[in-house]
């Protein structure tokens, strides 16, 4: 099947995704959910999202294997669609609308096709690689390469999974905060990587992401021109490394600096 095929059908997947959670959205008492850890929580809405996705995913492509982040792997990972049903689930179960389905399809550990769907606002993003990125079925331009760290707002997220870093991270945060316009922290890592795609954010940082997290957003970023490493200035590989440092071209270098400031380099 062609990859526009693919995506089309896809992304037929996640409208319905999209409808079902908003049937349920605020329809929830808060707390309607199940614990999976400190600060992790899982609802049936995440289940069954996640559900929807791979019975309709799995059958275009015999060959690939399933990530999703309730359910883990199953089958090739070689070539693998990798899916957060519900990106921001804290967010869903307080009534904040502030949530998004990620679903990518990763091969030998690059993004090569990728979906995110906000369903709230009704806005979709969708990539096949080397063909742009299209926000509500229209292609975007490529981010600024002349937007500087001054100009630049950022965005991050809290490091919930991760006590050791913490200093680190709120040291770092200060002194980002003295770089641009300020730092914002959304509760999903996908649309806040999505939205640096488009020039809406201008720099990113977080530890701890999880390959469903940032498959999507990630190649969202690097195909309209934003520069993706690891804390040490490598490419970022979404199975292994700890630490995303994702900025518009202009910006990167000093929000590079910055972090290696004040994370080990061997976190």
């Amino acid at each position: 099947m062609p990859m526009q095929a693919i995506l089309e059908k896809a992304l037929e997947a996640v409208q319905a995704v999209a409808d079902f959670q908003l049937k349920h959205f605020r329809a929830m008492p808060v707390g309607a959910d199940n614990i999976k850890s400190l600060r992790e929580t899982v609802s049936f809405v995440d289940v069954e999202s996640e559900k929807i996705l791979q019975d309709a995913l799995l059958p275009l492509i015999e060959e690939a294997g399933f990530y999703g982040e309730e359910s883990g792997k199953t089958g090739s990972q070689d070539l693998v669609w990798i899916v957060d049903p519900l990106d921001g689930t804290t967010n869903f179960l307080s009534g904040n609308d502030h949530f998004s389905i990620s679903v990518a399809l990763v091969k030998n550990g690059k993004p090569i096709l990728g979906i995110l769907c906000k369903p709230f606002s009704n806005e979709t993003w969708t990539c096949i690689k080397g063909e742009g990125v299209f926000y509500k079925g229209e292609k975007t331009s490529k981010v600024s390469e002349n937007l500087t760290e001054k100009d630049a707002l950022f965005v991050t997220g809290f490091p919930y999974r991760s006590s050791d870093v913490a200093p680190s991270f709120f040291a770092c945060a200060a002194e980002v905060l003295t770089l641009g316009r300020g730092i914002r922290r959304t509760g999903s890592a996908a649309l806040d990587v999505t939205n640096l795609s488009c020039g809406w954010m201008q720099g990113f940082w977080e530890t701890d992401l999880q390959p469903y997290d940032i498959a999507a957003a990630m190649l969202f970023a690097e195909e309209n021109g934003c520069i993706v490493t690891n804390h040490q200035g490598g490419e970022y590989d979404i199975f292994s490394d700890r630490l995303m440092v994702a900025a518009l071209p202009a910006v990167h270098a000093a929000l590079l600096e910055t972090i290696q400031k004040h994370y080990a380099a061997d976190i």
